[in-house]
């Protein structure tokens, strides 16, 4: 069954190669969806899988690259749409 999660991720997460790190984690274990960089200083993502692949995407965005440090993930769980366009692939948006 498929499961959507937004996530909010705080700290020093810009400038430090998270949206590319993260979308390569994404990728490498199969979620949809994207990440962008929020005008707060905040990392922003959509992601769109199982629960379990979501789970570790929310584990890995604890952590973050190297040259990250994370204060906070928040996560809002959210109801699939049907209506969603849900491309493959997760990517980095602007």
């Amino acid at each position: 069954m498929s499961h959507q999660a937004k996530l909010r991720v705080r700290g020093r997460v810009q400038g430090v190669f998270y949206r590319k790190t993260a979308e390569d984690m994404a990728n490498s274990i199969g979620l949809s969806g994207w990440v962008r960089n929020m005008p707060d200083g905040s990392v922003e993502s959509l992601a769109y899988g199982t629960q379990e692949q979501i789970e570790v995407f929310i584990t890995w965005c604890k952590q973050g690259p190297s040259g990250a440090r994370v204060d906070s993930v928040d996560v809002e769980w959210l109801e699939p749409n049907s209506e969603d366009e849900i491309k493959p692939g997760f990517a980095v948006t602007w």
